[in-house]
This record gives C-alpha cells, sequence and structure tokens, in this order.
C-alpha cells in the first residue's frame, strides 16, 4: 500500500507541477507528499523530479516513470472497476472533444462502432482546434496530438505520431527531391500560415559537428501557404509542393502511392497521441471503455492505413 501510495502521490506532484498543489488536491501537508516522492527516489535510486526556480520539472527518467504510472494507475482502475461493475453495461453522457483535422478523419468514424457496442452511452463529440478546458466545459475526456505541455490532466499515450516531409510522385519527376533539409529553400513549401505548433519551423534530426544528433528547425518558403491544414494536404495532393503532415494525415495516401515520403532519414523523434482526462480514479465506466477501445484501435498498425 506504501508503494502505491507513493506512486499515485509522484503522479500528482508531477502533473500538478508542485508538492503544495498536489497537497491541497489529497489534503494533507505539503511534507507528506515531500516525503513520499523522497522515499520513491531513494527506493528507486534515480532523481524523478529537479526543483527549478518556478516549479518542479521531470527528470529524463521521470519523464519514462510518470508514462508507466500513469497507466499503471488506469489499468489498476479498471480492473477494480471490471470486479465491482458485476456486469453492470455503460450507460449515460460521454462528452469528449478532439482537435477538428484528425478528429474528422480518427475519431469521428471510431464514435458509431462504440455506440454500436454500448447502446446506452449517448456521445457528443466536440471538434475544435482551441485547447478545451475539459473540468470547466464538462468534458470528460480530449484528444489531442503533439507533445503534453504542463498540466492539471491525466494523459494516457495511445500512439505514436511523427511528421513527414510528403509530395506527389509528379512533383518529384518535375523539380526532384531534396536528399538534406537545408535544400528545401530550393523547393515550393507548403506552409501552415498560422500554427503554434509550427512556430519554430519544420522539426528535423540531424548530426552535429561531433556526429551527435540533434534536432534542428527549419523555417521553408514557399508560393502558397494557408491556416488550414486540410487545405494544404489538398494541395500536397494536387502536385503544387512538398509539405510536412503528420502521419495520421498521409499514411493512407503513402501506402496508395499518391504521396511520396522525403528525407524520413532526418525525420525528428515522434511526439504522442493522447487521451487527456480530469483524474484517473473513479472514472465513470462509459470512459473507461471509450478509452480502452481508442487504444485497441490506435494500437493496430492497419488503422493508420484504413482509407475513411
Amino acid at each position: 500500500m506504501d508503494r502505491l501510495k507513493q506512486l499515485e502521490s509522484f503522479v500528482s506532484i508531477a502533473t500538478r507541477g508542485s508538492l503544495t498543489a498536489a497537497a491541497k488536491a489529497e489534503g494533507v501537508a505539503p511534507a507528506i507528499m515531500g516525503r513520499r516522492l523522497d522515499a520513491l527516489e531513494e527506493r528507486l535510486g534515480v532523481k524523478l523530479l529537479v526543483r527549478t526556480t518556478r516549479r518542479l520539472a521531470l527528470t529524463h527518467e521521470g519523464s519514462a516513470f510518470l508514462e508507466d504510472c500513469q497507466r499503471l494507475l488506469i489499468d489498476m482502475a479498471n480492473a477494480e472497476a471490471s470486479v465491482s461493475a458485476g456486469g453492470v453495461k455503460a450507460s449515460g453522457h460521454l462528452r469528449m472533444t478532439a482537435p477538428a483535422g484528425f478528429g474528422r478523419r480518427h475519431v469521428a468514424p471510431l464514435v458509431p462502432r462504440f455506440h454500436e457496442l454500448h447502446p446506452e452511452v449517448t456521445i457528443s463529440l466536440n471538434l475544435s482546434d482551441r485547447v478545451v478546458d475539459l473540468a470547466g466545459e464538462g468534458f470528460d475526456c480530449a484528444v489531442r496530438v503533439g507533445d503534453m505541455p504542463d498540466s492539471s490532466l491525466v494523459s494516457l499515450r495511445l500512439a505514436d505520431n511523427r511528421r513527414r516531409c510528403v509530395a506527389t510522385p509528379a512533383f518529384i519527376q518535375r523539380h526532384g527531391a531534396p536528399r538534406h533539409p537545408s535544400e528545401l529553400s530550393r523547393f515550393a513549401c507548403l506552409t501552415l500560415s498560422s500554427d503554434a505548433s509550427q512556430t519554430r519551423g519544420w522539426a528535423f534530426r540531424t548530426p552535429d559537428a561531433a556526429g551527435k544528433l540533434e534536432v534542428i528547425h527549419f523555417k521553408p518558403h514557399g508560393p502558397l501557404d494557408c491556416s488550414d491544414g486540410q487545405v494544404l494536404h489538398d494541395w500536397c495532393l494536387a502536385g503544387h509542393g512538398i509539405a510536412w503532415r503528420s502521419t495520421w494525415e498521409v499514411e493512407a495516401e503513402i501506402d496508395a502511392g499518391l504521396l511520396v515520403p522525403l528525407l524520413d532519414e532526418y525525420a525528428a523523434p515522434a511526439n504522442g497521441i493522447y487521451a487527456l482526462f480530469p483524474h484517473a480514479r473513479h472514472l465513470p465506466l462509459r470512459v473507461r471503455l471509450w478509452l480502452d477501445f481508442l487504444k485497441q484501435q490506435y494500437g493496430r498498425p492497419e488503422f493508420w492505413g484504413e482509407v475513411r
């Protein structure tokens, strides 16, 4: 029990960013949370969190351990629920949100399938590119793509997501293909005119002077840009330039030969596709089943190549 409490306290501290906030949420003194964290780090023999001038920050080991702990606590909650539910069917209303483009392609098609499995659950799906306040706006969970910012929300990694440079075979035949990210300046690149996740440009991983791999950012230019990712996708398919798109957007077209991946050897490390929810304990059965369903569907390698 002490070990479980240490894990729960570590997750609470890490996701809330401070001992004080975690202690307040549990109704104990910050010193108690600090002792639990110290005991966990001593038992593991690694530093999980370091204190900066403004807040606690995860170490590399702590970041990996946090994801494992969150998954463990969710699995434990699901196991307890499956026993205590005693075969009770999921019911009630499920409210969820997802980014517009990703949601249209990879969340919306799954909603009717989930409803067929659980007909007593009614479902509302909100598609929006703004960051929705789950607790404040009454949502049960969210699906989000990319690196997760510091947050008090609990996250469950559903799948990996990478970005790839792509172009049509016809475009490559006419203009050739870049062999290094620095050569993109010679090509027509299709870029987002406003997107917070790409303010630093397209990301690639290249060796530095010492031969160590490092992530660099390149801001390409071209005659066409748009604030809508789907428009860029359509322009790319029409052969108007090179685009830097997520695998979930282009996997089917790559498999079909409509698009050709470029510079894959320089691709930046994958980020993630996550489910977020306010807390891990006492999740309604309908939410737990939806999370399990998403994890199962996104875990199928063929899922991302299916044309919808």
